[in-house]
C-alpha cells in the first residue's frame, strides 16, 4: 500500500461591502451546499459580501450563484470555499482571501476545482480586484478543469503590509488576458511574501514587454516556481498572449493535466539509467489504495487501458541505489474524455466593392478525430442582409457583400458534445486605393499627388498647376505678365 498524507486546508470566506451591502454568513448548519438557503443567514446576492464560518465543513459551490459585491475572508475563522464542475460566481469587486488572520498552516482558501470563478463582471467595469493575502493568510488553488479570470483589475498575490499570499496552479486556468494594463504583482507591501507555484495548469496573461518582465523577474527572484520549485517554470508568447506552464523533470506523458481519448495508453516518464520505480494508477487522487502497475523495475513506460469520462492520477515514485524504500512522486493526473474541435477560420480581409458588390470565398479548417458539423453566421454587417452566405453549411463557401463597412463572421464546428468556433473580419471599401490605404503597411507611390494610388496625368495637371510656385521667406517677385520671368 502506497501511503501519502492528504493535506486539508481550512478556510473562512468573509466579503467586505459597500455601504449598502448586507453582511451574509454561511454557517453549513444543515449540509455543505452554498445553494441552501438555511446554511446563510441569507443566499447572497449582486450588493452583498458574503463570507464562510462553517469550522471543518467546507462550502461547496456547484451551479451559477451570479454575482455578488465582495468575498473576503478575515479574522481568526477560516474556512474552505471549494468550486466544482458547474460553479459560476463572479465577485464584482473585491475578492480578498486573507484580509487578515490565519498562518502559515491554516490559510483563508479558496479552491476552484471546476467551473468559472470571476473578477469582476461586464456589468461592473473597471471593477474585480483580486488580492490573494491581504495583510493576512490567503491560499487559492487552482485545479482540474478550474478557471479563475481578471476581467478589469488587478491580481495581487501577498500585498500590503504582512500579507502572505500562496496560489497553485495545479490543473485548469488562470487567465489574466482581459484585465488592461495590470500586471501580476506578487509580494508587494511591508513583509510581503507571495508565491505561484505552477504544475498541471496554465497562466495566461495579455502580451507586453513589461508583463513579460515582470513574469521572468518572478522566476529569477524565486516567486513563480514549478512543481513546488523542483521544476522548470516554460514560458512563452503566442497570439498576442504570454503563457506560462511549467515542466516537471519526468516529462510525464500524458503532459500533467491534459485531456486525451479513451483507449490503449502508454504512460512514460523520465529518470536517470538503470533507476528502480513503482507506478501507481488509480481514479482517485488518494493514491494509498491505487493499482501498482510496475513493481520496482527499472522501465520508464507501461501500458494502461483508459476509460471514457474519467480522470486517472499516476506516480512514479523513485529507489535510490541500495535503498528499500522509495521516494514518493509527484501525483499526476489527465483527464480521459471525447476531445472538443479546434475549428480556425481564414486570416481576415480586406476587400473593395466592384458594381456594388463583392463575392468572397471564406475558410476554415476542423481539427476533430469525431465527425463534426459546421455551420457559418454572420455576427455583425453594416445592415441586415448586406452579407448573404452560399451554404452556411459548408467549411469552404462563399459571401456576397453588398455595403461598404466592417463584417464580422463566424464558423462553429461541433461534434455533438463539445463545439469550438472562430471568427474572421472583413473589411470593405468603396474602391481598391482606400482598401489599400487602410492596411497599416501603405506607403503612397512619391509622385502620387491627389492619393488615388496611381501616378498618372492628373497628378502632373496638379504639379504644372504650381510649377515655380514658391512659398519660402526669400521667394522672388513673380512677373504677373509672364509668371516665368523673376
Amino acid at each position: 500500500m502506497r501511503l501519502r498524507i492528504i493535506w486539508v486546508l481550512c478556510i473562512s470566506l468573509l466579503a467586505a461591502g459597500s455601504l449598502h451591502a448586507a453582511t451574509v454568513t454561511f454557517s453549513g448548519a444543515v449540509n455543505e451546499l452554498w445553494s441552501n438557503p438555511d446554511n446563510w443567514d441569507a443566499l447572497p446576492g449582486v450588493d452583498d459580501k458574503a463570507r464562510v464560518r462553517s469550522g471543518d465543513t467546507p462550502c461547496i459551490l456547484d451551479y451559477d450563484a451570479g454575482i455578488i459585491s465582495q468575498y473576503v475572508g478575515e479574522s481568526s475563522d477560516v474556512g474552505r470555499l471549494i468550486l466544482v464542475d458547474g460553479a459560476q460566481l463572479a465577485v464584482r469587486t473585491w475578492n480578498i482571501i486573507g484580509y487578515s488572520g490565519g498562518d502559515p498552516d491554516n490559510r483563508h482558501t479558496i479552491e476552484v476545482l471546476g467551473g468559472v470563478l470571476n473578477g469582476g463582471h461586464p456589468d461592473y467595469s473597471q471593477e474585480g480586484r483580486f488580492y490573494i493575502g491581504r495583510q493576512g493568510y490567503g491560499h487559492l488553488i487552482i485545479d482540474r478543469s478550474g478557471e479563475v479570470n481578471m476581467l478589469f483589475q488587478e491580481l495581487g498575490i501577498g500585498n500590503d503590509t504582512n500579507g502572505d499570499g500562496i496560489v497553485e496552479l495545479r490543473g485548469g486556468t488562470l487567465n489574466l488576458t482581459d484585465n488592461g494594463d495590470w500586471p501580476l504583482r506578487i509580494a508587494y507591501g511591508t513583509n510581503a511574501k507571495g508565491k505561484l507555484d505552477i504544475s498541471g495548469g496554465v497562466l495566461r496573461q495579455r502580451f507586453s514587454d513589461g508583463r513579460l518582465t515582470y513574469i521572468n523577474d518572478y522566476i529569477a527572484d524565486g516567486l513563480i516556481t514549478a512543481y513546488d520549485g523542483v521544476g522548470t517554470v516554460l514560458v512563452e508568447t503566442v497570439d498576442g498572449q504570454i503563457i506560462v506552464k511549467g515542466l516537471h523533470p519526468m516529462n510525464p506523458m500524458p503532459e500533467d493535466g491534459v485531456a486525451i481519448t479513451p483507449g490503449d495508453l502508454e504512460l512514460n516518464w523520465t529518470v536517470e539509467p538503470g533507476t528502480q520505480v513503482d507506478v501507481w494508477f488509480d481514479t482517485s487522487a488518494d493514491l494509498s489504495t491505487a493499482q501498482l502497475v510496475v513493481d520496482r523495475q527499472a522501465v520508464t513506460s507501461v501500458a494502461v487501458k483508459v476509460d471514457p469520462k474519467q480522470r486517472y492520477y499516476w506516480a512514479v515514485d523513485t529507489y535510490a541505489p541500495g535503498a528499500e524504500d522509495p521516494n514518493y512522486g509527484w501525483v499526476f493526473d489527465f483527464l480521459v474524455d471525447n476531445l472538443p474541435p479546434v475549428v480556425r477560420a481564414a486570416d481576415d480581409v480586406t476587400t473593395w466593392l466592384v458594381d456594388g458588390s463583392r463575392e468572397l470565398a471564406i475558410s476554415a479548417t476542423v481539427d476533430d478525430s469525431d465527425p463534426t458539423t459546421t455551420v457559418w453566421t454572420v455576427v455583425s454587417e453594416p445592415n441586415e442582409g448586406t452579407a448573404v452566405i452560399a451554404d452556411a453549411a459548408q467549411l469552404d463557401t462563399t459571401v456576397t457583400l453588398t455595403e461598404i463597412g466592417t463584417y464580422v463572421l463566424q464558423i462553429e464546428a461541433s461534434d455533438g458534445e463539445y463545439s469550438d468556433s472562430d471568427t474572421v473580419t472583413i473589411n470593405v471599401f468603396a474602391n481598391s486605393c482606400l482598401a489599400a490605404q487602410s492596411l497599416p503597411d501603405y506607403v503612397p507611390i512619391p509622385g502620387d499627388l491627389n492619393l488615388d494610388c496611381v501616378v498618372d496625368q492628373a497628378d502632373i495637371d496638379l504639379l504644372l498647376e504650381q510649377w515655380l510656385n514658391c512659398n519660402g521667406l526669400d521667394c522672388p517677385e513673380i512677373d504677373p505678365v509672364d509668371p516665368n520671368l523673376p
